[in-house]
């Protein structure tokens, strides 16, 4: 593995530490080549994100046993998956609520235009007296009403008569139904019977511009109070919420119940405003944290918490944290930590502890008679240009006009997996005609891909990227080829390299620089297109398989080295934890042997003596049965560094860079890497 360093950043330096180490990490992941990522670790904990792959703007409800889970699907058609859970940690797809939402030209990528970024958003999800409800915004039209009486469907689309932003709805105790939405100035009404428009005289602003609330509004009320959660992004991403004794008021606020909470994972490269790609930013603190979602409760009690971050160009994934209520206010995060929440902690009590599973099959062969639920087209499709039945077991895409790849219609796209992945395609090109083009494209903006070309002499193969407008070119014989997209979203860069035998693959033009951006508002796309430059009808293109590798499917974590000898380095230097006369303290590392305590705990132990934190985060080496003060949760960075929580304090580990003690004070890791949290082990 190749990493580009520079001397002047020690983060840099350090991730590249982690990543030689994580050399193993492949070793040990090879038999898992085929699987793919799941939040569910085996031992009784998760680990966040609940997927590697985008899940945004994320409503959540529970009816019965089953927890249901909706969110923003934009201008991917069909949209608003429904995903079913018993444990809020493994979870199955259930059905799309929206198979098409064809609202004019802009939606069918007709007339040059495009609804890129907007579509379908922000949804609230909701369950009342037997019926399933979805309510959801799209820009410039009216908010879109679904409803079933199955969450597998089939579901009704109802146009309101009115446009909502970020909405959320309330079924209150007394019959009545109110609504809640806006940015900056949270409005509330009633909804009329039917639920496709307020009640005259009732829209009111109850949370004025300027109370530091802002939109992605979630509206409960629990034990007769009223609460909002929302999303503030203008600075550092947070979770405010209000509350009141009746749903007009009046509210007061908290201004942030969940806020830097990013995981330690650094914000990646971003576009300026004239289109030029912007590099990671160690210090752009805030920027990724925990901001937008809601809060449920379990059958057994327990109150958890959903949001989603950013997560830079794979982009924004859904996490959980647990909730701690406390002067009535919920909490993300533990007693002791408010506001922060772990990334591998305990599942979640509710009486189910299912197997770990995810939702979504990456890989396909095109042999089942329909799509696999993990595709979704970019804008409507159109159906009859398109056929998993003209040819068994291949994807016919047929050739429509279009200007470029932006443009293409019958799009078929699936989300990018992290932290690493790699699809490869088979092509069959036999039905192209001159002018067609047909490949493997990451959908983002700036796009890129890599394809086959016919013009008037043949075939050839192309490689494209939309930032610097360049082709790269190579001959092929035959019509068959193998397409790759080598993607690394924690280096946020992707290589394609094409294969005329599917074993040798061959690398075509220059690295891709993969951002997240707002103009799809989604993070990247796998896409299979196929479409004709010369803007006129042409022939078809037949894929045989996609199969999604990732070589690192539970994401770069290790497993826990019970019972084996570790040494415990700093992140940022050779130093680390050792013990001198019997204490410890900061220098060359020394051994300690991990103690299994369960659950994805540890103690450290070093002869007969074991690492003690006390409630106020004072560390002692002492001798002693390891109980909860001797017991840490085992927890990985992102970027696959270790941290260590206390279950004493809920605070984590660290050495202090500047007076070099060790203290279990800090509330996580930051992302720049020199708060002293991080340790590399061996």
């Amino acid at each position: 593995m190749l990493i580009a360093l520079k001397k002047t950043s020690v983060v840099c330096v350090c991730l590249a530490l982690v990543f030689l180490l994580v050399g193993t990490t492949a070793n040990s992941q090879t038999s898992d080549r085929k699987k793919t990522w799941t939040a569910d670790n085996g031992n009784g904990t998760f680990t966040n994100p609940l997927f590697y792959e985008e899940f945004s703007d994320p409503d959540m409800i529970r009816v019965g046993e089953y927890f249901y889970l909706t969110g923003t699907t934009m201008h991917s058609m069909p949209g608003l998956p429904i995903l079913r859970s018993r444990d809020l940690v493994n979870w199955q797809f259930v059905a799309y609520a929206m198979d098409k939402l064809d609202l004019g030209p802009a939606f069918r990528l007709e007339e040059g235009k495009n609804v890129y970024g907007r579509g379908i958003w922000a949804p609230s999800f909701r369950y009342h007296k037997g019926i399933y409800y979805i309510f959801s915004n799209v820009n410039g039209q009216t908010t879109q009403k679904f409803t079933a009486t199955n969450p597998a469907g089939p579901w009704t689309r109802t146009p309101m008569k009115i446009s909502l932003h970020d909405l959320s709805v309330l079924f209150d105790d007394d019959g009545k139904v109110y609504v809640v939405w806006g940015y900056e100035g949270v409005h509330l009404a009633q909804l009329n019977a039917d639920l496709t428009d307020i009640v005259p005289g009732t829209d009111r602003v109850i949370i004025p511009k300027g109370s530091g609330i802002g939109e992605g509004s979630h509206f409960y009320k629990i034990n007769g109070k009223y609460l909002i959660t929302s999303a503030w992004f203008n600075g550092a991403m947070r979770m405010p919420v209000a509350r009141a004794d009746r749903p007009e008021g009046p509210y007061e606020y908290n201004q942030a119940v969940s806020i830097d909470e990013d995981f330690g994972l650094m914000k990646g490269k971003s576009l300026t405003r004239d289109n030029k790609i912007r590099p990671a930013d160690p210090n752009a603190r805030g920027r990724l944290s925990l901001h937008q979602g809601g809060i449920i409760q379990t059958t057994k009690g327990e109150w958890w918490g959903f949001s989603m971050m950013d997560y830079n160009s794979i982009g924004r994934l859904l996490a959980i944290s647990p909730i701690t209520w406390q002067d009535g206010w919920p909490y993300f995060g533990l007693p002791g930590n408010l506001r922060r929440t772990p990334r591998t902690w305990v599942k979640p009590n509710t009486g189910y502890n299912d197997a770990p599973s995810a939702p979504y099959e990456h890989s396909d062969d095109f042999a089942l008679p329909k799509l696999k639920p993990i595709w979704q087209w970019n804008h409507v499709p159109v159906d009859g240009k398109w056929s998993l039945a003209a040819r068994r077991g291949f994807l016919r895409l047929h050739t429509l006009p279009a200007a470029n790849f932006w443009n293409a219609r019958n799009t078929l796209t699936q989300r990018a997996v992290g932290p690493q992945s790699s699809p490869v395609v088979k092509l069959d090109a036999t039905g192209l005609q001159p002018g067609d083009v047909a490949g493997l494209a990451l959908l983002n903006k700036p796009y890129a891909w890599i394809g086959l070309e016919r013009d008037g002499k043949g075939l050839s193969i192309a490689q494209y990227s939309d930032y610097t407008a360049k082709t790269a070119r190579a001959s092929i014989t035959g019509n068959t080829l193998w397409l790759k997209a080598d993607c690394d979203f924690m280096k946020e860069i992707a290589q394609f390299s094409y294969s005329l035998d599917g074993k040798r693959f061959t690398p075509l033009g220059e690295p891709i620089e993969l951002v997240f951006q707002l103009t799809t508002f989604q993070g990247v796309r796998y896409s299979l297109f196929a479409y004709n430059s010369a803007e006129q009808n042409g022939g078809y293109a037949d894929f045989d398989s996609i199969t999604v590798n990732e070589p690192y499917p539970r994401g770069l974590m290790r497993p826990i080295p019970y019972g084996k000898q570790i040494r415990l380095a700093s992140f940022q230097a050779n130093t680390g934890l050792a013990v001198q006369s019997s204490a410890l303290v900061v220098g060359p590392p020394t051994i300690f042997t991990i103690v299994d305590m369960k659950r994805g705990r540890v103690a450290l132990k070093s002869g007969r003596a074991y690492i003690r934190v006390d409630r106020n985060g004072q560390i002692k080496l002492e001798e002693s049965m390891p109980g909860l003060e001797q017991s840490f949760q085992w927890i990985e960075t992102p970027t696959g560094e270790l941290v260590l929580m206390s279950l004493a304090s809920n605070r984590f580990l660290r050495i202090d860079p500047n007076t070099r003690a060790i203290i279990c004070d800090s509330p996580g890791p930051t992302p720049d890497g020199k708060d002293g949290t991080r340790f590399i082990w061996k």
